[in-house]
């Protein structure tokens, strides 16, 4: 018959039982552990973008943002307040010098302008008139001066005359001293007509020159009249693509509102901003790189802002190749400006992983299956290259492709 087995007996089976399946336990979680593990310290050599560290010369610049614009954009507002009539092209037409665009409702102003015009013809007519009166005037003063001196030239013989006789005794004393006071009134009286004569003269022509200036005033007036009755004929200043045209027939129009903009789409600059921290790197005439896709455009600095806006300064960039096919209205652009040189500098390729100048922890080759983290201080950049301030020496190679995904290691296998 079955014996009972002893209860030492199954408590020391049990044990064996339950550190056989602890040990099996822990064995496995260790192998998982180690699986993750190594699954997580390794990486695709394929996942990699590796630089060399070499020795160049690094153009140092700075980085901004830009958009595209046409070379030449005018835009065309009404001169007067008015309605619009008709419209002769939509937008994204190709039009030449003097093409019809637009008909705004010129009846007032035409009107306005032939009232001008009759006021001007009555102030030459004026004018004219004055000059003639004028003449008269003087002509008359002159005469009167010339009467006067004959005048004055018959008392002049009268006191010879009496002097003669009063010296042969045939004369009287009274009659003398009357000539005498004769011929010094007539002589005070030319003299008097004379001066007047010079300065009517002179009243005459500053009231002339008074009167041609007041028409020389008007007719501007009138000419900047004609002017913008010529400028609300909208049409085309130049050979361009018409971007943009106010097509609302009816609408009104106020003085100095938009109607349309006229663009030349087959040359471009570029439009860039940059935070004015770094105002002081960009100046007029220095080189430029703008770089649309992979793609690299040269470029000069044309002009600069000279006030900060919302904590941006705007500058322009002039393309060297203007006309390039990549190049398209509107497109966003990233631009960099060069503003120093720096040569015989420890370099590697410029990619995400650089923010700025400072200390970063980048991934070094220490074999051919195996990278490890260095710290390295860079220096400046441009759109190429990278400063290297220490921490590398020339031939290392280093990881310059994402490897946010492994901040936490500091060591990785390369498969």
């Amino acid at each position: 018959m079955d014996r009972e087995i002893p209860k030492e007996v199954r408590d020391k089976e049990r044990k064996k039982m339950l550190i056989k399946y602890g040990v099996i336990g822990v064995a496995g979680i260790v192998c998982i552990a180690l699986l993750i593990s190594f699954m997580r310290s390794s990486v695709n050599r394929k996942d990699l973008v590796f630089s060399e560290v070499d020795t160049g010369i690094i153009e140092v610049s700075v980085s901004a943002s830009g958009k595209v614009v046409p070379a030449f954009e005018e835009i065309i507002n009404s001169p007067i307040n008015t309605r619009i009539v008709e419209v002769y092209r939509k937008g994204g037409d190709s039009v030449d010098v003097g093409t019809p665009i637009l008909k705004l409702d010129l009846q007032s102003t035409e009107t306005e302008y032939k009232k001008l015009l009759d006021e001007e013809q009555m102030k030459r007519y004026q004018l004219e008139q004055l000059k003639v009166n004028n003449n008269t005037y003087l002509s008359d003063l002159a005469m009167q001066v010339k009467i006067s001196a004959m005048k004055l030239n018959r008392m002049e013989v009268e006191l010879r005359n009496e002097r003669y006789l009063d010296s042969l005794g045939s004369g009287t004393t009274d009659k003398v001293r009357q000539a005498e006071l004769n011929f010094n009134t007539g002589k005070l009286e030319l003299e008097q007509l004379r001066q007047q004569y010079a300065n009517e003269k002179e009243v005459k022509a500053a009231d002339l020159k008074v009167k041609e200036l007041e028409f020389n005033i008007f007719a501007k007036s009138l000419a900047e009249m004609k002017r913008t009755l010529d400028d609300a004929q909208i049409r085309s200043p130049r050979k361009a693509i018409l971007t943009y045209i106010n097509n609302q027939v009816g609408a009104q129009v106020p003085q100095g509102t938009q109607v349309a903009v006229i663009s030349d789409l087959s040359h471009f600059k570029v439009e860039g901003e940059i935070a004015d921290t770094y105002g002081d790197r960009v100046a007029a005439g220095g080189r430029a790189i703008v770089k649309i896709g992979n793609e690299k455009l040269e470029g000069i600095v044309s002009s600069v802002t000279p006030l900060s806006k919302n904590g941006v300064i705007s500058f322009t960039v002039q393309l060297v190749e203007d006309n390039n096919k990549r190049l398209r209205s509107g497109l966003k652009t990233d631009v960099y400006v060069m503003n120093a040189v720096k040569e015989d500098v420890m370099r590697i390729a410029n990619a995400s992983y650089y923010v700025g100048r400072g200390e970063y922890e980048l991934f070094v080759q220490d074999s051919d299956n195996e990278i490890i983290k260095r710290k390295v201080q860079l220096g400046d950049s441009n759109f190429e290259y990278v400063e290297v301030v220490s921490g590398l020496q020339p031939g290392d190679k280093v990881v310059v492709s994402d490897m946010s995904n492994y901040k936490n290691k500091s060591k990785l296998k390369v498969k």
